[in-house]
């Protein structure tokens, strides 16, 4: 499962955030994710569970925001979307197309509570 490296990665950039900005924890973490990624958002989810506990992260909501994968032919210039296994341009057949989105895989945005002074 490359969910848990993923994860970690994602904690790692989400604590040293949090961490600078003072948070006391964060409480929601978004992630933009492309369908190409072939990402489990299941698989995303037990991983925060499993590499939360002891961090900033411990029992924060994970937000996925999926995106569909877009493609433009490189023949006709339709653009056009698609599933993961169909790719190829729906109005002339060609299979030179250039993907647009559905690639993605970043963080979004994170809230944070502060502590109480």
């Amino acid at each position: 499962m490359h969910e848990f490296s993923l994860m970690q990665s994602v904690l790692e950039t989400v604590e040293g955030t949090a961490r600078d900005a003072g948070a006391a924890r964060v409480t929601v973490i978004r992630l933009v994710v492309g369908q190409m990624t072939e990402v489990v958002a299941d698989a995303m989810e037990f991983a925060l569970e499993a590499l939360g506990p002891g961090t900033l992260s411990e029992g924060a909501e994970l937000v996925l925001t999926n995106v569909e994968p877009r493609s433009r032919c490189c023949v006709c210039g339709h653009e056009f979307k698609h599933d993961r296994y169909h790719w190829s341009c729906p109005a002339c057949d060609s299979l030179a197309t250039e993907l647009l989105a559905g690639k993605e895989l970043y963080i979004d945005s994170i809230e944070v509570e502060e502590y109480n002074t």
